[in-house]
C-alpha cells in the first residue's frame, strides 16, 4: 500500500524561467532516506522547475502505478506535464522532451550513474543514456559521455 511519510510540500523556486515562461511543476516521489534524490530535486529547482515533493516508504508501488518498466527503474520517480521521469534525468533533457512532446510515457536514466544530476562525485563521470519509453518500446533519447 502506498504510504506517505510526509505530506506533499511545495519547495520554492524562481517564479519564472526561460524567456519568462511560467515554471513547470514536477511532482517527485522519493524514499525518506535517499540523499541523491534530494540532490536531483535541487538540480530541478536550479533549472526553474517547481517541485512538489512526496516522501514515501514504498517506491515500488509508485513505479508500478506509473508503469515504469523494471529495467528502467532507479531511485526516484517524477510526474512532469504528462510524462513520467525516472531517475537522474538532466533538466535539459526534460525541457527538450517538453518542447518536442513525443508520444511516449517518459524518460529514464536506469541505475544511478556517477556524474548524472544528483550523483555528482567530484570530477568522475560515468557515461550514460537517457531512455525514452512508450509501453515496452525504448530508444536512446540522449547520451552523456562524461
Amino acid at each position: 500500500m502506498f504510504t506517505t511519510a510526509l505530506a506533499v510540500c511545495l519547495l520554492a523556486t524562481p517564479a519564472m524561467t526561460r524567456a519568462n515562461q511560467p515554471p513547470v511543476r514536477a511532482r517527485v516521489f522519493r524514499a525518506p532516506d535517499c540523499g541523491c534524490c534530494g540532490a536531483w530535486v535541487a538540480h530541478l529547482q536550479n533549472h526553474g522547475f517547481l517541485v512538489d515533493l512526496v516522501i514515501t516508504d514504498d517506491m515500488q508501488v509508485v513505479k508500478d502505478r506509473h508503469a515504469v518498466p523494471t529495467p528502467l527503474r532507479s531511485c526516484h520517480t517524477a510526474l512532469i506535464d504528462g510524462y513520467v521521469i525516472e531517475g537522474h534525468v538532466p533538466a535539459a533533457d526534460i525541457r527538450t522532451l517538453l518542447d518536442r512532446r513525443p508520444k511516449a510515457e517518459g524518460l529514464a536514466v536506469p541505475g544511478m550513474p556517477i556524474g548524472s544530476p544528483g550523483m555528482e562525485m567530484g570530477e568522475q563521470r560515468d557515461p550514460y543514456d537517457v531512455i525514452l519509453w512508450t509501453g515496452s518500446d525504448t530508444q536512446v533519447f540522449s547520451s552523456h559521455r562524461g
